[in-house]
Parts: C-alpha cells; sequence; structure tokens
C-alpha cells in the first residue's frame, strides 16, 4: 500500500504551498525541506500531475465526505482492468514523489506513483492511489501485501 509520500519543498510553487497551507506538512530530512502527505492526516491530500500541471487534492474517501466513492484511498490496478471505475470518469494521474511511506518505513521513488482520479457527487477531485501485489523485496521490506504502482520503476 503507500500511507504517506514525501515531495521536496522546491518542488512546489510557493503559490500552491501558500493556497493549501502546506506549511504544517514541511519537516527536514538531511538538511533539505520535504512536504509530508499522509493518509492519516485530518484532510489527507496528495499532489497530482493532470494536464501538465501540478495540483493538490484530496485523497480518498476514508472519512466518508462521499456516499458514492469507496471508503479507502487506494485502488487495485486489477479493479481498474476489469472496468471497476468505468461509471465514474476515472482519470490516470501521476502523483510525484521523492520518498513513500509503508508500515512506517520510508523508502525512496524515482519518479513517483500512478493514481486515479475520480470526481465526487458534487464534482470534487478525489485521487486514489493503484495498487497492486506486492514484490517478495517489497513485503519483506514494508510487511505488506500490496504495495503502489510506481513510474517506470518497480521494487
Amino acid at each position: 500500500m503507500c500511507m504517506g509520500i514525501a515531495l521536496a519543498r522546491s518542488e512546489v510553487p510557493t503559490e500552491l504551498f501558500r493556497r493549501h497551507g502546506l506549511s504544517r506538512r514541511v519537516h527536514e530530512r538531511g538538511g533539505e525541506e520535504e512536504i509530508r502527505f499522509l493518509y492519516r492526516d485530518r484532510v489527507p491530500r496528495l499532489p497530482i500531475w493532470r494536464d501538465g500541471r501540478l495540483q493538490i487534492v484530496r485523497w480518498g474517501n476514508g472519512w466518508g465526505q462521499s456516499r458514492v466513492l469507496p471508503r479507502t484511498g487506494w485502488t487495485w490496478l486489477s479493479t481498474i482492468e476489469q472496468g471497476g471505475w468505468a461509471g465514474l470518469q476515472p482519470v490516470p494521474v501521476d502523483i510525484p514523489a521523492a520518498l513513500a511511506l509503508e508500515k512506517g518505513v520510508w523508502y525512496r521513488v524515482r519518479q513517483g506513483v500512478r493514481g486515479l482520479l475520480v470526481p465526487d457527487e458534487r464534482g470534487m477531485a478525489v485521487v486514489y492511489v493503484i495498487c497492486e501485489p506486492a514484490s517478495h523485496y517489497y513485503r519483506i521490506m514494508t510487511r505488506s501485501n500490496r504495495m503502489p504502482v510506481l513510474i517506470e520503476e518497480r521494487i
């Protein structure tokens, strides 16, 4: 799975940083500032690339804001391939990340994570992290049976 991602502070434009009040998400790692996006946050959000623009959108429906969307922050790649989201106007998106978090383990990500963007019943954008069965290495590293689909990378 993926319970969080971290992105270098320098990757987020100042205007977007201010508009979404991301200062409380800033942490320092090795002398560099990073912005952490965690699913357990009171207001879970994720950055996404859509139509060449970086946006910050709601991560899943864990708090039940929508009555029509699944109450989770993830979806299986197989569910997408089998048409499970077809009625919700899904749009594949990229989630930029330098690091990802699972069960207390932060690990490096080269280009980011795949996501699925859908509108809720009010038309608000909601992103779900796309997952697949964990590789042997990922399962040993994180003790998780599923892992995020990474962009042009496999752990």
